[in-house]
Order: C-alpha cells, then sequence, then structure tokens
C-alpha cells in the first residue's frame, strides 16, 4: 500500500502546506510546471520518492532531470504522467494513438489548472488532474491530490485545498 501526494503546475512556488502533505505521503508525483528546480529539490528534501516529469514553461535544468513521460507499476496499478495529456474523449494528439492501443489503469496530467477526477469508460481508465499547487495562472484555488494504491486499488481520494492565490 502506498500514500500518494499528487500534484501540478507549482510555476516555482512551493509553501510549507505542501510540504506538509509531501512528508505525510509515501510517494510524491508532480505532473509538471514545475518552474524551478528548488521546488523539486524541497520536495526531495523530505525523503520521500519523486516521480515528476517536465511541462512546457520547465527549462533546461529541469528537462535534463525529468522526462516528458512517466510510466511505471506502482504495486498492481500501470501509472502513466504527462503534462499535457488532454482528457478522456479529447486527448492531445501526442498521447491520443499509444493511450488508445495500450491504455494505462490510472492517467495523470497537469496544464489545464483544472482539478479534474474521471473514468475513461471506453479504455477502462481513471484520469486524474490535480489542478494548480501554484500561484501562478489563472484558477483561483490551489489543489492537490492525495490517495492511496493499494495493489491494484486506487482508493481514499482526497481533494486538498491549498490557501488561495
Amino acid at each position: 500500500m502506498k500514500k500518494i501526494l499528487l500534484l501540478s503546475d507549482t510555476h516555482s512556488y512551493i509553501d510549507d502546506r505542501i510540504i506538509h502533505y509531501a512528508e505525510q505521503a509515501d510517494e510524491i508525483w508532480h505532473a509538471g510546471d514545475i518552474g524551478t528546480i528548488e521546488v523539486t529539490d524541497k520536495l526531495k528534501a523530505t525523503r520521500k520518492p519523486l516521480i515528476a516529469v517536465f511541462g512546457n514553461i520547465d527549462n533546461a535544468e529541469i528537462r535534463k532531470e525529468f522526462p516528458l513521460n512517466q510510466r511505471w507499476m506502482c504495486e498492481g496499478v500501470d501509472v502513466w504522467i504527462t503534462h499535457i495529456g488532454g482528457y478522456p474523449k479529447k486527448y492531445n494528439p501526442a498521447v491520443r494513438d499509444e493511450i488508445r492501443q495500450n491504455p494505462p489503469k490510472l492517467f495523470i496530467c497537469g496544464h489545464s489548472h483544472i482539478l479534474k477526477v474521471m473514468m475513461d469508460k471506453d479504455l477502462g481508465l481513471l484520469h486524474m488532474n490535480p489542478g494548480a499547487a501554484g500561484k501562478h495562472g489563472w484558477h483561483k484555488q490551489r489543489t492537490m491530490l492525495r490517495f492511496v494504491i493499494d495493489g491494484e486499488d486506487i482508493k481514499d481520494l482526497e481533494v486538498i485545498e491549498l490557501a488561495g492565490k
């Protein structure tokens, strides 16, 4: 069983509330638009494993450390994270063919700053976008997600609302 903290779109911002939740997790996943390497350095300082991808605003330093896509097995769940992935029925052309041919059980992206969790019934996958944890962007509420992966089950999903911008 693993407790996951999922965040995205920090845009160079990290605060004590994010770190508080990161310290409670078994793993931290970041779905891109990190902003500066200091953000991931602070997350790594919690000594929790960090899995991250770069986003469209991320510089060469971040792109050197983190890939565009990450796909792996967490417990019994096939997970795929990318920054710009789209949504069920509206996947980004860069991932559309692969996601249709070989869908993961959990597909995660960021980019939109819109918190959304939904099933893709056609592909049998769960889609998650944690919204934006940073202060840059048009969103009004900063959000993250936390959940548990227990074997093949994804459960105990919680929306974390952080202080506004």
